[in-house]
Order: C-alpha cells, then structure tokens, then sequence
C-alpha cells in the first residue's frame, strides 16, 4: 500500500505540473475578415452524404475561401453527387497504394490539386464559423502547421460523460491546449479535424506520405514535421469551429477510444507512463470514493478533477449535466484506454490496416521549404 500512494503521489505531481500550464496559455483564435493570399480548403470523404452537407455549407458561404475541394475516397454513397451538387470540386480519390492509411492518401490528393497558398483541411463533421480561415491563415505568419481545437457537439447525457471523461484524459496526460512553451516534439499534440499550413511548404515536406501507415495522422504528422523544425501550433478555436463527432455513447466508446491511446506516435514507454497517470489519479480515487474508502490524496485528486470539469465546459456547444457527471466515468474511460493500448484497432470505414504499418514517427529533420526524400520510393 506504501508503494501505492508513493506512486499515486508521483502521479499527482506530474498531473499538477501539466495542469499548471493552464494558467499561461495562448489566447484562443479571434475571427478575421478575409484572409491575406489564396485559401483552398481540403476535405477527404469517404462515406460522408449523411453529414458532410453543413460542413460544405459553411465553407462555400464564406468569402475568405477560394476554392473548396472535397476528395471522395471511393464512396459507396452519394457523396461525390452531394459535394458537386452544393458547389464544391470533387476529385475522385485513386486506389489506396499498400502500405497507406486512407485519410493520409485522401490528403495527399487533396493538397496536389489544390491551388491556393494556403491550404485548410477540415473533417466532413466539421462546422467552421465566419472569421475561422481568416483567423488560421494569419496564424500562419507565425507557425508553419496549425490545428485547432473546437466545440464539441455532443446530444446526449451519457454521450458527453463518456466524451468529456475522455478528453480529461488527454489532458491528464498532456496537458492543457494552447502552451505558450512548445513542448518537445514527442509531446506535441494536433487535431486534424481542421488543420493549416502553406502548400508549397507540406509538398516540398511531403508530410502526408511520411506518416502513411499512422492512424493517429494528425498527431503523426505534426510530431514528424515539429521534429524536422517546423513550428508547429495548437490552439484554442472553439468560437470558430464547431464538430459532430458521435451519434451515442457507444459511437464514442468505439470510434473515439479507437485512437485516443495514441499507440502509434507514442513509445511503449510513454504509453505505460500515461497510462499509470490515468489510473493513480482519475481512475482509482472514483474507485476508492464508490468503496467508500477515500484516502486524503484521493479527495485532493477528486478536487482537481472537478475543477477540470469547469474548464471543459467551454469545450461543448450546449454543456449539459455530462460534463460535471464525467468523473464517474474515469474508470470506464481508463480501462478504454488500456484496452485499446493493448489491442489496437486497426480498421476504419471498411478498410483494414496492418499494425505494422503503424510505427512511431522518427523525427527526420525537414524544413518548411525544403524538398524531402520521395515518399514512392
């Protein structure tokens, strides 16, 4: 039991530091009107006729977007009639080389045939708001790849427990979103969600080609490009972008517990050290609370966590009783973690990956501008 709470103790230190950086963050995203240079923005859809149609809306309305290209990626639905009908361009996907994930491949299209100097890429569940590419192709002037974090949709109570339990665990082990120190590039964290950068940089990078077999892309890509000295950024968007990930409850348990250990970008290290930090200090002091026998520690840690929940409210577009009711799902959302630590899916949208496809990115130095090695070869 000593080594428990020596160890439970630990946890809570390095908790307590990385929550601390809370108090020194960049200050979120502000809209701006137009956008300096040519916007195209990139949208990879496989399947997506059942929501990509606000997403298209909102891009297509707003002035500070030049062209919107919307990549259909072998759709079996009506997608690609869907997209084209509203306005958008659509680039018909070509067959997935071995050895790809299909988002990266999707992607990778995208950026060749767009056109402008920036390029935006967006989710079909994503709901950009007025001002939100004026403001990223600002950002631009100071970082070389910048994603964004949003407001979540989520409709259900059950649905936003799970949802926000979960995101307390990444920032249990990350830390808070927007850290004015970047943090090294093992650590770094991205959404791809909606993500920016300049054109002639990521095709000279060839990024997309380089995290290939990743299904944590986005945080792939940005720990590969921060490794080769790009800039690379992580702000705070929620006034400007909006995102319906899930359906249920049972959607998020399965589709987002798919990617949240971040297997793939994250040594086997690291992975046991954060997984460690969720069950000592989220996981077992609602354990020991439902036995009833909380040490001093554990009602410390429940203190923090309920704290947290205040802050993660401003991560939700209608904050209901989910949010405050999350920390009872710690449990559940820790063993989701371990679970798919230890047995990581390796399937999406009909496809079925290699896991040895997914490594943990090596960090080859390549700079924004500077061509990199062929991906083809």
């Amino acid at each position: 039991m000593r080594l428990l709470t020596a160890a439970q103790a630990a946890a809570a230190v390095v908790v307590a530091v990385r929550l601390a950086r809370g108090r020194d963050r960049l200050p979120p995203l502000a809209p701006v009107a137009g956008a300096a240079g040519r916007v195209s923005v990139v949208i990879p859809a496989r399947d997506e006729e059942h929501r990509i149609g606000p997403c298209l809306a909102a891009v297509l309305a707003d002035p500070a977007v030049a062209e919107v290209i919307v990549v259909d990626d072998e759709s079996a639905d009506g997608t690609a009639r869907l997209a084209a009908g509203l306005g958008a361009r659509v680039v018909a996907g070509e067959p997935l080389p071995a050895g790809w994930v299909g988002k990266q491949w999707a992607l990778r299209q995208g950026v060749r045939a767009a056109s402008g100097d920036v390029v935006v890429t967006l989710d079909a569940d994503a709901r950009p708001k007025p001002g939100l590419f004026g403001a990223l192709s600002a950002a631009l002037d100071r970082y070389d790849l910048v994603s964004v974090g949003p407001r979540f949709v989520c409709d259900g109570v059950a649905e936003q427990a799970l949802h926000a339990s979960f995101l307390a665990t990444l920032v249990y082990r990350l830390g808070p979103i927007g850290p004015s120190t970047p943090p090294p590039p093992r650590r770094v964290m991205a959404n791809g969600q909606c993500m920016a950068f300049r054109r002639t940089a990521m095709l000279a990078a060839d990024g997309f080609a380089r995290v290939r077999g990743h299904m944590t892309d986005d945080v792939a890509l940005a720990r590969e490009l921060a490794a080769g000295d790009w800039s690379v950024g992580f702000l705070e968007a929620g006034g400007l972008l909006e995102v319906d990930m899930h359906s249920s409850a049972a959607e998020v348990w399965r589709e987002w517990g798919r990617s949240l250990p971040l297997r793939d970008v994250t040594s086997p290290g690291r992975r046991a050290a954060d997984l460690a930090v969720v069950w000592l200090t989220a996981a077992l002091p609602v354990l020991r609370l439902a036995a009833g026998r909380p040490t001093g520690l554990d009602a410390g840690l429940l203190a923090v966590r309920l704290l947290l929940t205040g802050a993660l409210r401003g991560s939700y577009v209608r904050p209901g009783p989910g949010v405050p009711l999350s920390p009872l799902l710690d449990p559940l959302a820790a063993l989701r973690l371990t679970q798919a630590t230890l047995r990581p899916v390796r399937h999406w949208r009909g496809r079925v990956y290699p896991d040895s496809a997914g490594v943990t990115t090596a960090g080859t130095s390549v700079r924004p501008g500077t061509p990199a090695r062929s991906a083809d070869r």
